[in-house]
Formats: structure tokens, sequence, C-alpha cells
């Protein structure tokens, strides 16, 4: 038979809120909410002794683990979450760490609008309320030579709000080869779904036609979605239609074609020795309705989705309600213009853009920072489950 429980050793609030270790917490936390931590740790205690039967150990060292317990909470509660860690998994833009880092521009203009206020909804030239997208827009439309341009939270929210727009009801015609798997098992088809378009997959996972779209187009259609497979490659006996191909077609059609890069190029990765990325500005120029593409990858900003493309398809997707639920906030925008404003002078893009001088440094830089770190700081490895996507990174998110 079980020995009853020892209640006698379960400490009052008063007692343990006495303790030195305690009262030192009201220094990070008001008292009163330091009281709830330690009221719920002795209900826990005392729980714990009725449900095992016993309480083995004495009123001090009860006090002690509670006063422990209490410490540890306050100091999760209080210290950041977000740190800083260093970098060594040979991933420049890793999603779980953060993707790219912030210019030093990007980075000032974020703490100068941060701590005040600013013209986010305000046209100063004309004393009137304003777009926060013109804050961005001729800017997004030089560099890309889009009509037109918003801004959204991240570009999986770009394709949502893209699709919903001009797909809602309606049928979105998709190659098989090109519904891809983002970050934490989201898909394409699964955002499609919640879009409110109605998915129509087209040819095979290895081969598709120009037929396969022609043959699948009704008075159902309301776009064709080219996606970009930015993590992986189909090789070998393959087949797909290129975007002007697929242009040509929706406009003889009257069908809309929008283009997801996921990451989204606005410059020739090429002029500086990388791998080659889709420009932006090349799909602007094929014809496209609407391009979709993040900030925070190559471009090297904020995380952000952008959306750029001709006027018509770009207005009705800034009229759409849900806009107001995606749309991006003022530090976002901040970091944002000033990333974009680096694009304008190239030829000192490796001194001022991150992302792209980390992307471009030797291999023998990189073996002189190892050996200066090593002994150092711990560097951060690829956790269980990926989350890199490749030197690059890549994917819709």
């Amino acid at each position: 038979m079980a020995e009853k429980a020892n209640l006698s050793v379960i400490p009052s609030v008063d007692s343990v809120l006495a303790e030195p270790g305690i009262r030192a917490m009201y220094e990070f936390c008001d008292q009163a909410l330091v009281a709830r931590f330690v009221r719920e740790e002795i209900d826990a205690a005392r729980q714990s002794a009725l449900s095992d039967g016993t309480v083995v150990e004495s009123k001090d060292s009860l006090v002690e683990r509670i006063t422990r317990r209490v410490c540890l909470r306050v100091a999760r509660l209080t210290e950041p979450g977000l740190k800083r860690v260093v970098n060594a998994t040979g991933i420049v833009l890793h999603t779980n760490l953060g993707r790219a880092p912030l210019a030093d521009a990007a980075a000032r203009a974020v703490a100068g609008i941060a701590s005040g206020y600013s013209n986010l909804e305000a046209d100063l030239e004309f004393g009137r309320r304003g777009s926060r997208t013109a804050l961005v827009e001729e800017l997004l439309c030089v560099l890309t030579g889009a009509e037109a341009a918003a801004v959204v939270n991240n570009n999986a929210a770009a394709v949502l709000l893209t699709l919903n727009t001009l797909c809602l009801g309606r049928e979105a015609l998709v190659s098989r080869g090109e519904l891809i798997e983002i970050g934490d098992s989201f898909r394409i088809p699964d955002i499609m779904e919640r879009s409110g378009a109605v998915l129509v997959e087209i040819g095979t996972t290895n081969r598709t036609h120009l037929r396969d779209y022609e043959a699948a187009l009704t008075d159902r259609t309301g776009l064709m979605l080219a996606v970009h497979p930015s993590n992986y490659k189909v090789m070998g006996f393959t087949a797909s239609v290129s975007l002007p191909e697929l242009v040509a077609l929706g406009h003889r059609r009257g069908v809309a074609v929008v283009h997801d890069l996921g990451g989204g190029a606005l410059v020739d990765m090429g002029e500086f020795g990388l791998p080659h990325e889709p420009l932006v500005s090349d799909s602007v120029a094929a014809g496209a309705d609407v391009v979709t593409f993040s900030a925070d990858k190559v471009l090297g900003g904020p995380q952000a989705g952008i959306l750029v493309g001709n006027a018509d398809a770009v207005r009705k997707i800034r009229r759409n309600p849900l806009m107001r639920a995606l749309r991006s906030g003022k530090l976002t925008y901040a970091a944002l213009a000033a990333t974009l404003r680096l694009f304008l002078n190239r030829k000192d893009l490796l001194r001022t853009h991150p992302a792209l001088r980390m992307l471009t440094e030797p291999v023998s830089a990189l073996k002189r920072r190892g050996r200066r770190g090593r002994g150092g700081r711990g560097g951060v490895g690829p956790p269980a489950g990926g989350g890199g996507g490749g030197g690059l990174g890549g994917g819709t998110g």
C-alpha cells in the first residue's frame, strides 16, 4: 500500500517569496508575476505528491528546486529568444538562420524609422493620405521593367494573393513538374486550394508540352502558373514550356500568366561568377502578367514577398481585401527600400550587399576566417530536417 503523501513539506507561497533568489527576480519582472510563477510551482509539487503518494525531498530542497525553476522561467521570458548566431553551415541564405543579413544601409534605415513616426501612408508633397506601396514601387519598376508593384509579407503570400485575385473559383493550370514543396512541408497545391483557385495539373512529372496547356484551356481557366523549381532539378528525358511560349499562348487565348520565381534575382548572378538565377526583368520582358519573388533571398532584403507586372493585374491585386491582412509594415518598407537602392549602383554591390559579398568570397578567405574562429564561439550546423535549400536557398516562402 502506498505511503500517504507528506504534504507538510510543501512550502507556503510567502515563504518562497521571501527567498533571496526569488526577491532578486523583482528586478526583471513584476512581483505579482513572480508570485504567480511561485504558486504554479507549489501547486505542481502538491499535485505530484498526491499522485505519487510520497514526497521524498525535504522542505529545504523543495524550496531550492522551486526557486531554481522560477528563476529559470523568468530568465527565459526576459532574455531575447531571437539571438545572433554564427552561421557555419556553408549556406549563405539559410531559412532557419534568417536568410539574408541586411546591408548596413538597410539596418540604419530600420533603426531610423523604428523609434519615431514616419510617412508610411502620408503623402508629404500633397498633404493627404498616401500609399505605402509608393515608397518602393518606382524603385521596383525601374529595376525590373514592370509597370506596377506590390509588397506583402512573403512570397507564399504573394502567390496566394495573386491566385485569389485573378483565379478565385476558376482553374489554374500548372505543370506537374512544378508542383513544388517548400520548407516545413508547405506545398503549392495546398496554397492554391486556400486561394480558392482550382488546380489543374498539366503534363507529367518530367515532360510537359505546350499542347498539354492548349488541351486544358477552357472557359473556366483563370490563369496559367509557371513555378521556378529553385530547390531541385529534373534531369534526363525532360521537356518543359518556356515562359515566352506560355505567354504567347495566354495572349492568344486571353488567359493571364503568372510566374512564381521564388528567389528572384535583380542582377545577372553570372557577372559575379555565380550559377544562373532567373532574372525578374526577363520574366517581365517575356510578358508575364504577374511575377512574384522573395525579398530576403538573393535580393538580400527583409522578409517580404514582391509582386511586379502589368498595371491592370497588380491594381486588382492591391484592391483585394486580403491585401490588408498580408501587407508589410514600416520596418520592412524601410529595409526593402534601402536594399533596392543598392542595385542602382551595381559597381559597388559586392561592397554594399552582404549576401552577394559572402556568395562570391573566395574559399581561401573562408578558411582564414575559420582558423581565426577555431576555439571561439561554436557555429550552427544544419538542423535535422534541413531547411537550407542549397548555397543560395530557394522555394516559394
